[in-house]
């Protein structure tokens, strides 16, 4: 026995009309996951803070979408705008933009010459891992705060990672 019309009485919402879920769309871009303890601490730090508000999120209707991007070629650096390994972005915006860099021993070993990898900057102390709070907080910002503006700028591959992906490409 039908109440309204193609609705049932079952009692199980099993008409009620599911809306598609917003999406938020994060890119964590690398250069490599194998020995790298930079790379690999984010993209933990990533996982457990996407998995701390992943309840939050499909409450309000949004669900997260992570795309895994190993920035093996200068031509992927390139077509990605790579600026610094790690790099995490939330709907396009990098969730720390002021990028800073260090000695990063781990890629220098995997190269064979001396890298620079990404630093974090969250109130004011500098992490070579995100800390969880800065995921967190981006992803919010995003979802609640509308996100901060985007600034496009004219973009030009790092000496730093050139000087990577040359040395990469000459281990071959």
């Amino acid at each position: 026995m039908a109440d309204q019309k193609g609705c049932c009485c079952c009692g199980s919402n099993c008409c009620t009309p599911v809306k598609e879920k917003r999406q938020i769309v994060i890119d964590y871009l690398f250069l490599d996951l194998s020995v790298c303890t930079r790379c690999q601490g984010t993209e933990s730090a990533l996982y457990e803070a996407i998995s701390d508000v992943e309840a939050v999120l499909n409450a309000a209707g949004f669900e997260v979408l992570v795309n895994k991007i190993h920035v093996a070629t200068k031509e992927m650096a390139i077509a990605y705008k790579f600026e610094s390994s790690p790099t995490i972005r939330v709907n396009g915006k990098d969730i720390d933009s002021d990028v800073k860099e260090s000695l990063c021993e781990c890629c220098g070993d995997l190269c064979g010459e001396n890298v620079d990898c990404r630093v974090w900057t969250y109130q004011g102390q500098e992490y070579t891992v995100p800390p969880k709070a800065l995921i967190v907080n981006a992803i919010l910002s995003e979802v609640y705060g509308g996100g901060a503006p985007g600034r496009e700028k004219e973009y030009a591959l790092p000496k730093n990672l050139e000087a990577f992906y040359e040395a990469m490409d000459n281990k071959k």
